[in-house]
């Protein structure tokens, strides 16, 4: 099974050809353009409906380049920490996590990617993932209360 690419179907819920494949013969997205930061942008014939070709990715509305995100996933991957790569890179940790909830909705995409540039076994894939389910957010620590002798806590 092979993924349709963006472009070839129109991604708005709303529109009458949402999620239809287009055929050579009747291709109703055209290309619109580009963004300033040079993503290809499409149109939609049916709703005018404009999306960048990042759309349902990862990188979607992001202004961190790809490189950065996939670079910065694969060393998490390696077991870096994240305080540190937020430190490292200069990014905000709640950024980094939310790169890796949004990654863990495109796991196929991303896995390919990671093994694809950077050296990462498959174990280290599974940590990953395993990291994102079970520990993915940030989760305030309560104190231990000490109790006293009489069990009333201080």
């Amino acid at each position: 099974m092979q993924l349709a690419p963006v472009g070839d179907f129109c991604p708005n819920e709303s529109c009458p050809d949402y999620g239809k494949l287009q055929s050579d013969q009747q291709r109703n997205i055209k290309r619109a353009g580009k963004t300033q930061r040079g993503r290809q942008r499409f149109q939609c014939k049916t709703c005018q409906q404009t999306f960048t070709e990042t759309k349902g990715t990862l990188f979607y509305r992001r202004r961190t380049s790809e490189k950065e995100i996939l670079e910065t996933l694969a060393l998490i991957a390696e077991g870096v920490r994240i305080s540190s790569l937020a430190r490292a890179k200069g990014h905000r940790e709640d950024t980094i996590l939310d790169w890796l909830r949004d990654a863990a909705r495109h796991v196929e995409a991303v896995e390919e990617a990671l093994m694809a540039n950077y050296s990462l076994k498959r174990a280290q894939l599974d940590a990953l993932w395993s990291y994102v389910g079970n520990r993915g957010e940030k989760k305030a620590t309560p104190k231990p209360t000490s109790v006293a002798c009489s069990g009333v806590p201080r």
